[in-house]
């Protein structure tokens, strides 16, 4: 029997451990109408089944950050709610069975200290004190963590439900959402199998069904299911109480105790999806037929370290589907399409994240951001192409099978390629480049000299690998000779209308109010002054600006630009990603190669930099753009994308005499760190401000009227930052990547945000924020791999640091 239509201020839908803990901590910061609506029981779908292994340490900071708040609650969450969860803080371990394995242990342990977590790397026989089921043969050390453990999956689930409840929600279970409403940019309620129910805010939290939810309005949610299995052994004797959890990632698999047995699961490759062409609408606390086929090789590859899998029995397999996102990391945010939307979902390890990842989304939906960054994790860093079936099941999949296998920096997605091609990529190609991918775009990385393989051969030490002496030679010529890069993948959008210079003075730090061909590179920011964006903007006419950002950034930053546009029809906006494609022309002898293609002056007094005009090269019309981001004096050229061949065509003809060469975006990293340019979501994000991140000369604090941040700003600049992001070299043979912390006089005072080899001053570079108490101080440590290096702090820029080659 249908109900009358029922109103919810913040409507749920999904009762797993993400709904409720979302619940839960909604309720808690004091939101008083919070309703989930669960079609089959809580805990139903993927939570009831899941192993139960809660570990914090992820490559992300605030990733790390969020699961270290899981662990606070669930340390407290019993007491609290009256209800077991059966909460075991016993550690875990991570074995290394090889050289490499070690070092990634190493790296970790690094990692792990700098984010506040207490790991240890230990020996084999250490590990096997803590865990004696082990045999220590081919086992060369690991990691113990100490404040991991393991949790009722169930329990811990109907506890935030209780909770949730105690503190005011209301949970209806048996109610299946059928259709979405919205009306413009807001949803405005959900039909259901029982009723209907209008919201203020609606939270979809429905794991695997979260994509065919939100297709329901249109929203796009990257993620799948895909079938996982585990296995329970029958009681193992004398085995020891309180042994920590286990990881085996050289062997795929993973071990929990279980009162006496051991739960033994893994992470093989090609699993098979579950609903990839519709999840079914009816399953709800159920499983799949277990294959032990499939596991069996899981199974032997285990008993190679834990021996007494020969001897004991399975009471069980259990083979239930789990979410996975097309990148293989949490979806979580506001979505794009509408304005009171939120998503939590491709959760693989949602027991781990749950505690944390519902405050952080209470967070975001009643102060209108969490209180960390969460950029890897934000729905907006995915595309269309992102949602769509191919692409979500074949990385899916991939990502799966890869979840324990050594990843090396630098390793790209083998699934899914081949999908944004800029019109030079048959060209490039041809010319032996390596591609990489970003946002669905192939991206020369760098270029594999005649004997050398087209392919990447990696190694933690970056001067080991096959890359390194070839990106130092297109490093070399952009610094000594002329380069072409291929950034068609710049994300792009043209901004126009009377009301457009007001709108766009209100969100960025510079002043925009600049001649038709101003170039001005500068930040939005948040009203706490955080980094929201960084990008380009350049005036193109009166009344019209083209917005450039990098290519992983464009859905972020379009939609942070679009959703503070005026409502009065004042301004319009269109993405132009495809219509162009960019060749950054670039190296001291950049202008003479241009000048020789091109129908006008471009000498310094005809285009200073940072301006751009219109130019013709052969018979194409281009914007030319003195900007870059490798710190010479170059031309971004912004080109019809149907006359991208023949303007790179006439420009690699005319600088063949100049030694031109083609460079990847392995080189544009290793110049920009040099220049001290910086990259957002790692030197820059949501929190930090520009006059932290030595940015200031971009705030126009007097030039112009009032923007988003401005009075932080104003009160920052007048105070001084306590925090400044500073730059750092080391001369020993180590490769740092970013992540790594940085000591001074033994105490850790910072960490790495991003670091790169500079072939021009043969060094080692990181970039880190500092404390003001350090500031003065010029001799550091940074520790990389468990082993400290000397390191000094430079107060310039290493490479041309009055620019005088960049505007020259």
């Amino acid at each position: 029997m249908m109900s009358a239509t029922q109103h919810a201020q913040y409507l749920i839908i999904g009762g797993g451990i993400i709904g409720c803990s979302i619940a839960y901590h909604l309720t808690r910061m004091g939101a008083t109408d919070v309703v989930i609506l669960e079609k089959s029981g809580l805990t139903h779908g993927a939570t009831w089944h899941a192993a139960g292994l809660v570990g914090q340490l992820r490559s992300s900071r605030n990733t790390t950050r969020m699961l270290q708040r899981s662990v606070e609650l669930y340390d407290r969450l019993e007491e609290e709610t009256g209800q077991a969860i059966e909460w075991k803080k016993v550690g875990s371990l991570r074995l290394a069975a090889s050289p490499d394995r070690m070092l990634e242990v190493k790296r970790l342990a690094t990692m792990a200290r700098s984010f506040g977590l207490e790991m240890q790397v230990i020996s084999p026989t250490e590990a096997k004190e803590l865990f004696p089921l082990i045999d220590t043969a081919e086992v060369l050390g690991a990691a113990y963590l100490p404040t991991d453990g393991y949790i009722d999956p169930s329990g811990v689930c109907q506890a935030l439900a209780a909770g949730a409840r105690k503190q005011g929600a209301r949970i209806v279970q048996g109610v299946r959402v059928e259709a979405v409403h919205s009306d413009g940019r807001t949803v405005t309620g959900v039909d259901t199998d029982n009723g209907s129910w209008t919201c203020d805010t609606m939270v979809l939290a429905a794991g695997m069904w979260s994509r065919e939810i939100g297709a329901l309005s249109g929203v796009n949610v990257p993620a799948c299911a895909v079938e996982h299995q585990y296995i329970v052994t029958e009681p193992i004797a004398d085995m020891p109480k309180d042994m920590p959890t286990l990881r085996d990632p050289d062997r795929l698999v993973y071990y929990k105790p279980d009162a006496g047995r051991l739960v033994v699961g893994g992470y093989e490759p090609d699993t098979i999806p579950f609903g990839d062409e519709g999840v079914p609408r009816d399953f709800g606390q159920e499983l799949l037929p277990g294959n032990m086929d499939r596991f069996l090789p899981l199974a032997e590859k285990g008993a190679k370290v834990t021996p007494v899998l020969n001897e004991v029995g399975i009471r069980e397999v259990i083979n239930g589907p789990i979410p996975y996102s097309a990148d293989g990391d949490f979806i979580m945010g506001r979505v794009p399409e509408l304005d009171n939307y939120f998503v939590a979902s491709g959760f693989l390890y949602g027991i781990a994240a749950g505690g944390g990842a519902g405050q952080m989304m209470a967070e975001w939906i009643l102060d209108g951001r969490p209180s960390l960054d969460l950029w890897p994790l934000d729905v907006r860093r995915f595309l269309p192409h992102h949602n769509t079936r191919r692409f979500i099941v074949d990385r899916a999949v991939e990502h799966y099978g890869g979840h324990y296998l050594l990843h090396k920096p630098g390793e790209e997605s083998g699934t899914a390629r081949g999908l944004r091609r800029s019109p030079l990529y048959g060209t490039l190609k041809h010319r032996r480049a390596v591609y990489g991918s970003k946002a669905g775009w192939e991206r020369p990385n760098w270029f594999a000299p005649e004997g050398t393989e087209i392919a990447d051969a990696l190694s933690f030490d970056r001067r080991a690998t096959n890359w390194f002496p070839a990106m130092a030679e297109e490093h070399r010529a952009v610094r000594e000779r002329v380069a072409l890069i291929d950034q068609s993948s710049f994300a792009k959008l043209e901004v126009w209308g009377r009301g457009a210079l007001d709108a766009l003075q209100t969100l960025a730090v510079s002043n925009l109010d600049k001649p038709v061909g101003a170039v001005v590179y500068t930040q939005l920011c948040n009203e706490r002054g955080g980094i929201e964006c960084d990008l380009t903007i350049i005036r193109t006419g009166e009344d019209r600006f083209y917005v450039v950002t990098g290519s992983g950034f464009g859905a972020h930053d379009f939609h942070w630009i679009t959703t503070h546009m005026p409502d009065d029809g004042s301004v319009a906006w269109r993405e132009v990603t495809s219509a162009y494609a960019v060749v950054n022309l670039c190296g001291p002898r950049a202008r003479t190669v241009l000048q020789q293609v091109a129908d006008g002056d471009v000498s310094n007094a005809a285009q200073p930099f940072a301006t751009a005009r219109e130019l013709d090269i052969g018979a194409a019309t281009v914007l030319a753009a003195r900007i870059g981001y490798v710190g010479e004096l170059g031309w971004e050229l912004h080109i019809p994308t149907e006359f991208a061949g023949h303007v790179y065509g006439l420009l690699r003809e005319a600088g063949e005499p100049h030694g031109i060469a083609d460079a990847g975006y392995r080189a544009i990293d290793s110049l920009r760190m040099e220049k001290g340019y910086l990259y957002w979501s790692a030197d820059i994000t949501p929190d930090y401000t520009p006059y932290e991140a030595g940015l200031g000369f971009k705030v126009a604090l007097k030039s112009k009227g009032d923007f988003l941040g401005k009075t932080v700003l104003q009160a920052q600049k007048e105070s001084g930052p306590t925090q400044r992001l500073c730059t750092f070299t080391v001369d020993d043979h180590v490769s740092l990547y970013g992540g790594e912390p940085v000591f001074l006089n033994g105490e850790q005072v910072g960490l790495t945000t991003s670091a790169n080899y500079g072939h021009t001053v043969g060094k080692e570079i990181a970039y880190s924020y500092l404390p003001a108490a350090a500031w003065d101080a010029t001799d550091f440590e940074i520790e990389s791999f468990g082993e400290r290096y000397k390191a000094a702090r430079h107060d310039r820029p290493l490479y041309d640091p009055d620019n005088e080659r960049l505007k020259a």
